[in-house]
């Protein structure tokens, strides 16, 4: 009998080295990821720190390292230098760079179209894209929303000479328009106008760019080409990460809020920040026939460079294959 007993200690001694090596093997060849965003903390990020917080990029064998960002081209540069692995950033400035000769690539793109509404006011409502005519907007160079207002026209035959559009900087978009001194304002649904709504108590008529055919890239992740020949297996293992991330925050927002105001404590309130991420969810493509979750789509790559073009000298379109690679969403 204490022969017997003494097999099955050492049995399971053996069992728990076994375990404990398995383990540190595990723990030493996790790949640091280091993820710069294109601005600074909000509701879109909420899926990445309730993935960290629920350890699926440590099962993942990734060790991740967030950080805020000041701009998407300050992202890229910090891309270019080596400084980063991936820049979490609007796809359409991807594509303008990639355009203009950066050697970076989408890896995959959350937002085939970017959540961007025009608000109004009640009593001069913009409810479709024809109430637009006769009304002042605000401008801002650079600006996302308006900088395509012209194919948004275009799309949804609209006089765009009748829409006056109001220059000036970004700051003084959206107070500009509480003040009445423009008709209309662009915005982020994942970001604006949650907080918006709330600072003022007010529900503004909304127009959604997207639902009347205006297809600009947003949320996108971007590797360089060196980084991805160097990293693969880390970079695939991340977006597989994001995956899982992603749909657990749409089954679970109020925990990816509650993740993401544990590192954001000067954040807005839970209720904004649970609308932002909500709001985030519902702009992510799920995946569908057969395609994971950030799938790119060459003929949205090919839209979104027509746009560019609209607005800014390009030259001759690069291939698509310049813009993009799907090779590290696929197992």
């Amino acid at each position: 009998m204490m022969h017997v007993r003494r097999v099955i200690r050492g049995a399971a001694l053996v069992a728990t080295t076994a375990i404990t090596t398995l383990v540190a093997s595990q723990g030493a060849m996790a790949e640091e990821v280091k993820v710069r965003f294109s601005w600074k903390l909000k509701g879109e990020y909420g899926f990445f720190y309730l993935g960290e917080q629920k350890g699926i990029y440590k099962d993942a064998g990734v060790t991740l390292k967030l950080g805020e960002g000041a701009g998407s081209q300050a992202a890229l540069g910090s891309l270019i230098q080596g400084q980063e692995d991936v820049v979490i950033l609007p796809g359409i400035f991807a594509i303008s760079a990639i355009q203009k000769g950066m050697p970076v690539k989408i890896i995959a793109l959350y937002q085939p179209e970017s959540p961007i509404a025009l608000i109004s006011h009640a009593e001069k409502a913009v409810k479709t894209p024809k109430d637009l005519e006769g009304k002042t907007i605000a401008h801002a160079v650079g600006e996302t929303g308006t900088s395509y207002l012209n194919a948004f026209c275009e799309i949804n035959q609209v006089d765009c000479s009748k829409v006056s559009k109001v220059q000036m900087d970004s700051q003084s978009r959206v107070p500009q328009f509480l003040q009445g001194q423009v008709d209309v304002v662009s915005v982020y649904k994942t970001n604006d106008l949650p907080v918006l709504e709330d600072k003022t108590g007010q529900t503004f008529p909304t127009l959604d760019m997207a639902e009347y055919g205006l297809a600009i890239p947003g949320m996108a992740v971007v590797a360089s080409d060196a980084g991805i020949a160097e990293k693969a297996t880390a970079l695939k293992s991340f977006l597989a990460a994001n995956a899982k991330a992603i749909e657990m925050t749409r089954s679970d927002p109020a925990a990816a809020t509650a993740a993401l105001k544990a590192v954001w404590q000067a954040g807005p309130s839970d209720k904004v920040v649970q609308r932002q991420i909500e709001a985030t969810s519902a702009s992510i493509h799920a995946p569908s026939s057969g395609t994971p979750v950030g799938w790119v789509d060459e003929k949205a790559i090919g839209d979104a460079l027509k746009l560019v073009g609209s607005t800014e000298e390009i030259g001759d379109p690069k291939p698509a294959s310049t813009f993009f690679t799907n090779e590290l969403l696929t197992q």
